[in-house]
């Protein structure tokens, strides 16, 4: 009996070089385009990822990436979500270098945990083939957010990975592994005011943008020094008023 061959360990700087991992296209329109920053840097501003139960006292980084190519395997094409979210992942220093420029599988040993497609039109196949490829991925969390009703009524649509490895609509918009979940926001976003789909904590709070968050500082600060010169001018009124 012929005896097999051990498998050889891939060369991953020989082979992110024989990858394609940016084309040049630019996106696809300006909305798309101020959503993706929108699903991204409220996450480093102002989100804290739910204590790892094995080491409930350490920080657990993560990676939030828009528009950035995931690998799965050297024989796939890669997909390149409009946002992902991945926890646990600690990227290397050299972001020239060709192992980190794009998010391989092979290399970080897990898939993102939370995907999100932003439906610009009908040609996506959000709902048919990248669906089908994040479920076979093992992707837990998948995101359609159709803003322009190009694929029907529903505008915002969670699936969640269950038996089988297959995706299911779930009935809300919560991430209940992530401690996060979604909703539809009306305000202003970058100088627009539009609907956006925006990420809340477990409790339902809206997670703040670094403006967003200086602006509630400021705003807490002020109504804090308000509060204490209101109390040093019942202090003075205590003090001049004639005793009886």
């Amino acid at each position: 009996m012929s005896q097999a061959l051990p498998l050889k360990k891939f060369d991953l700087s020989a082979i992110a070089k024989t990858l394609v991992t940016e084309d040049g296209e630019p996106v696809d329109n300006l909305f798309s385009a101020k959503q993706r920053r929108l699903l991204v840097e409220p996450l480093y501003s102002s989100w804290t990822p739910q204590p790892d139960e094995d080491h409930p006292d350490a920080l657990r980084p993560f990676l939030a990436a828009a528009n950035v190519g995931v690998f799965f395997s050297v024989y796939q094409q890669p997909l390149v979500p409009d946002m992902f979210l991945s926890l646990d992942i600690e990227m290397g220093k050299d972001w020239n270098a060709d192992e980190t420029r794009s998010y391989f599988v092979w290399e970080l040993g897990k898939v993102p945990e939370a995907v999100v497609e932003i439906v610009s039109n009908k040609e996506g196949n959000e709902l048919g083939s990248k669906l089908k490829r994040y479920a076979e991925w093992g992707v837990t969390y998948y995101v359609v957010f159709d803003p322009f009703h190009e694929l029907g009524e529903t505008e915002v649509c969670v699936y969640e990975l269950g038996f089988g490895k297959r995706l299911r609509p779930r009935k809300d918009f919560t991430l209940p592994t992530l401690g996060l979940s979604l909703t539809l926001w009306e305000g202003k976003f970058e100088g627009v005011t539009d609907k956006w789909l925006r990420w809340c904590d477990q409790d339902g709070q809206l997670i703040l943008t670094g403006k967003e968050g200086r602006e509630h500082a400021e705003v807490r600060a002020s109504r804090a020094e308000e509060e204490v010169a209101q109390l040093r001018e019942a202090l003075e009124q205590l003090r001049s008023s004639p005793r009886s």
